[in-house]
């Protein structure tokens, strides 16, 4: 099965090396190319791909509200592209239902691998730098008084297992620490995800973080 993919990003070259690296893939099609976010929903509209690869900084209509639009009106999941040093926009990027972060000088393997893992329903938590965007972004933006993450619907374990999502640990590191299967961290991650009318796993920790389960900083 192939991968349909759009790329959009305003600087030419980085938008065509991005696209030359995963059209060689032989279970990658990247079915067009976008200069802005205007151009990125029009592209997603007509094509229809499974992702979006979407930068962050660009002109007439910004990432973060191409973003917005696609995950509202479609099912493209959307892969944005960050600086990390420079944007201040990701929590946005979080809350519009990106299902993951790229850094622009991201190696061609990490590049691939994470195009097929958002295409296959996952989120990109595992690295270190995922965790860093999440951290930073909540430390920089207070929580508001009144936290909007109702946590009642969620039994015990449950509770544990955001608490643990919010950690960024994987299924089988959730599983290790809390002495089941994978197949009932799974289904604990599905009910969390449910109860709490979440997206994927990112906005799982952005909820862990806002409920106040996790403070920023914490592991």
């Amino acid at each position: 099965m192939t991968i349909n993919v759009v790329v959009a990003d305003d600087q030419e070259l980085v938008r065509s090396g991005f696209a030359m690296i995963l059209d060689a893939q032989p279970d990658i099609s990247v079915v067009a190319e976008a200069s802005d976010g205007a151009e990125a929903i029009e592209a997603v509209r007509r094509q229809v791909p499974d992702v979006l690869l979407l930068d962050i900084r660009m002109p007439r209509m910004d990432g973060i509200e191409a973003a917005r639009v696609v995950c509202d009106e479609t099912d493209t999941r959307v892969l944005v592209l960050t600086t990390f040093d420079q944007d201040d926009y990701v929590y946005d990027a979080l809350h519009a239902g990106a299902s993951g972060f790229l850094l622009k000088d991201v190696r061609r393997d990490d590049l691939v691998h994470a195009v097929r893992v958002v295409a296959a329903g996952d989120s990109l938590l595992a690295p270190a730098v995922t965790r860093r965007l999440i951290d930073d972004m909540v430390r920089r933006r207070p929580r508001p008084a009144a936290a909007p993450v109702g946590l009642d619907v969620l039994t015990d374990r449950e509770r544990e297992t955001l608490v643990l999502l919010g950690r960024g640990m994987s299924n089988a590191e959730i599983a290790a620490e809390l002495v089941v299967s994978e197949h009932t961290v799974k289904t604990h991650v599905s009910n969390v995800l449910m109860k709490l009318g979440l997206r994927d796993r990112v906005q799982a920790v952005v909820a862990a973080y806002e409920s106040g389960l996790l403070q920023p900083g914490t592991r």
